[in-house]
């Protein structure tokens, strides 16, 4: 590729992305959004969270875990009840990374 073709193709690529992103506000007016696509974009962030955080606590190197001695199963679990218990990801987070510290330096699992 000559230097002017790699320049068009960052052009085009930059364009591409402006479009994509921009596209629903290029319109004056609203667009109508059906109520099932409006209620599944309510659950959006946690479905993402859930992909994100379940292989790490089910898995390990791409192999189930198959043993309750790993400390990321209760881990998990005291991080779920301090969520029900404050309704706070911050103490979610505390609780849960607490508990995995104690049980890996702690009890050496």
């Amino acid at each position: 590729m000559t230097e002017a073709e790699v320049w068009l193709v960052i052009a085009g690529l930059a364009g591409m992305t402006v479009l994509a992103r921009n596209f629903f506000m290029l319109s004056q007016r609203p667009w109508p959004m059906p109520h099932w696509a409006r209620e599944a974009l309510k659950v959006a962030p946690l479905a993402a969270l859930v992909a994100v955080v379940a292989p790490e606590v089910f898995m390990t190197q791409g192999q189930l875990i198959d043993t309750w001695q790993d400390p990321r199963w209760p881990a998990a679990v005291v991080a779920t009840l301090a969520y029900f218990w404050r309704r706070s990801i911050l103490a979610t987070i505390v609780c849960g990374m607490a508990a995995l510290l104690v049980l890996k330096l702690g009890f050496g699992w």
